[in-house]
């Protein structure tokens, strides 16, 4: 079953000393099926991963390889937001309009989300959005 995949996610994939569950649970199942992502992930991603370059945690080539090895998983872009329910889910939880357009997404498509982003999963599991693998409380 597809679902929203989150850049905190994808982030955790790059790095080699970060190891989350929800991460490798989301990577299984986009390898087993699809994610979707608004089309902010591409910015997100690369942003973590020159922030990280820049502190020494990745070099130029482990970025190139991560990007390619992300091109290739399936991922559906999606780039029609519901900017007033952006707005609204930003408003109403205190997120960004960055972690808002995730939430979004996956209200809008009826689909799980995948993040490690604990204000984000509070919000989802408010908004009644159910959170990939697990029917967690978040504290």
């Amino acid at each position: 079953m597809p679902f929203v995949l989150d850049a905190s996610v994808a982030a955790c994939w790059a790095f080699q000393d970060e190891d989350h569950p929800q991460a490798d649970l989301a990577l299984a199942q986009v390898r087993a099926d699809e994610a979707v992502a608004p089309a902010l992930l591409w910015y997100e991603v690369r942003n973590i991963l020159i922030v990280n370059e820049r502190r020494k945690r990745l070099t130029e080539s482990g970025t190139r390889a991560f990007l390619h090895d992300l091109s290739k998983l399936p991922i559906r872009v999606d780039r029609m937001p519901d900017e007033g329910q952006v707005l609204r889910l930003a408003r109403t939880h205190r997120l960004s309009v960055y972690d808002a357009v995730y939430l979004e997404l996956a209200q809008r498509e009826s689909l799980h989300l995948a993040t490690l982003d604990v204000d984000l999963a509070k919000a989802a599991l408010a908004e009644g959005v159910p959170l990939l693998g697990e029917n967690r409380t978040v504290v």
